[in-house]
């Protein structure tokens, strides 16, 4: 990672460096100078629902235009959205998604697609930086228009619903759909239509503040109460910006990132779809996922968190299925980047196909137990494993769970955050490690 870009782009909160109206105005700038090398004309802009999306949409636009480049703001839309379209218009030399996918309406982020709909590479960050971070830019003469492309949420449904035959039945699968208040709100009614499902849609009133607000695939609980009140065969939780999908079955109970990859991938291999045999997934990954593949007889790859890592092994395995626990899956046969709304039509292409009730499918695996807590840390990011505390502690939780479990500490790629992870064979056990962890990082960062 760079000084500005994370694991998925640039982020922090709104109106505090580096999420500020000045360095999103340099950010347009270099976006546009490099989009104009490439001999490119214009730059697509989409946000999800939070209030300094319009504020930080213009500064970005603005940037763009003095470098000369065309802008086509988008607005409310997925950020599978415009790296769809950054994939489909042809003079489309980048396409710039304003979220901060799952954080509170408080943080916002940038994250930068390239021509053709994939995220930037790390090289090609590191170029970005350096213009923005830099002197200043040397402005052509030329001025870049900025337009609205009013037909991009149609354009954005009518993409993933070309991918899917769904006949009308005399049942229709009932669904729960939480929006999160955030970009799916407005094109989701588009896509799950009432004429194919019946369907009811939650949290779909975004005020700007209300996005991801014990809301969203972070927090389902009100999707199960729904899902159990009205007797749905299905509930679907996106996050802020749509790239992530978590599920509720039919009886209410959450299923993970994780089982869906592992129901989806296991699908795929059944109707030759799968791409080398291959299902990539992260380091965060649940012990039961690897578990279950072996017993598909599914070749796993692990990579590095986040999903521009995981599309990194995808494309050097020949893999078309990969994904993290957090709900980010990618079907590199259909989409270029990870597609929450992608991902909840193929799960229902899964129920539909098989007629087996998701509390079922999710049997493919067996979840291990996992706790996850994460710790304030400043933003120096001591090295905690030089910590003596801290390694000891990790040492003596790694002895005592032995092959049952593991442990997984690092720092969060988008927040100041030490992620501390332990899974083990039961809870209570697996939660008093995980705390064991975290006391002695608490204790150890005091000390410093």
């Amino acid at each position: 990672m760079g000084q500005l870009f994370g694991t998925d782009g640039i982020r922090g909160r709104a109106n505090t460096y580096p999420m500020t109206c000045d360095l999103a105005m340099k950010t347009g700038q270099a976006v546009g100078i490099l989009t104009q090398k490439s001999s490119n004309q214009c730059v697509v802009i989409g946000r999800d629902t939070r209030i300094s999306g319009q504020m930080l949409e213009s500064a970005l636009a603005a940037g763009i235009a003095c470098a000369g480049v065309d802008v086509m703001t988008a607005g409310v839309i997925p950020t599978p959205g415009v790296a769809y379209l950054t994939s489909v218009i042809e003079s489309c030399g980048a396409g710039i998604m304003i979220s901060a996918s799952h954080n509170p309406y408080y943080d916002n982020g940038i994250k930068i697609f390239q021509k053709g709909g994939m995220k930037l590479s790390d090289d090609q960050e590191a170029d970005l930086e350096k213009i923005i971070l830099g002197t200043p830019i040397d402005l052509p003469a030329k001025i870049g228009t900025i337009a609205s492309a009013n037909d991009a949420q149609a354009r954005y449904a009518q993409f993933l619903l070309n991918k899917f035959n769904f006949q009308k039945k005399r049942k229709k699968l009932k669904l729960v759909i939480d929006t999160a208040n955030g970009a799916a709100s407005f094109c989701a009614p588009a896509i799950f239509t009432p004429d194919i499902f019946d369907v009811n849609f939650i949290h779909n009133q975004p005020n700007g503040t209300n996005i991801n607000k014990d809301c969203g695939s972070q927090h389902t609980k009100d999707l199960s109460d729904h899902v159990k009140k009205i007797n749905a065969d299905l509930g679907l939780a996106f996050d802020g910006d749509a790239d992530r999908l978590i599920a509720v079955d039919e009886t209410g109970q959450q299923i993970t990132g994780d089982t869906l990859l592992a129901i989806l991938s296991r699908f795929a291999k059944q109707t030759g779809k799968l791409g080398n045999n291959i299902v990539v997934s992260t380091v965060m990954s649940n012990v039961g996922f690897g578990n279950a593949m072996a017993q598909l007889g599914i070749k796993h790859e692990i990579t590095g968190v986040g999903d521009r890592k995981v599309l990194e092994r995808m494309k050097e395995t020949g893999a078309l299925i990969g994904g993290e626990d957090s709900g980010h899956m990618i079907f590199l046969d259909e989409h270029t980047t990870g597609d929450g709304v992608l991902s909840a039509l193929k799960l229902i292409e899964v129920l539909l196909e098989t007629n087996t009730p998701l509390s079922q499918l999710a049997k493919v695996m067996t979840v291990y137990p996992q706790v996850l807590i994460n710790v304030d840390v400043d933003a120096s990011r001591p090295d905690f494993m030089k910590m003596p505390m801290v390694a000891d502690a990790i040492k003596e939780v790694e002895s005592q769970l032995g092959r049952q479990g593991r442990v997984l500490v690092r720092y969060s790629g988008t927040q100041p955050l030490l992620r501390v992870m332990v899974e083990g064979p039961e809870e209570s056990l697996t939660r008093q490690c995980c705390e064991k962890i975290c006391k002695a990082i608490r204790k150890s960062l005091k000390s410093l």
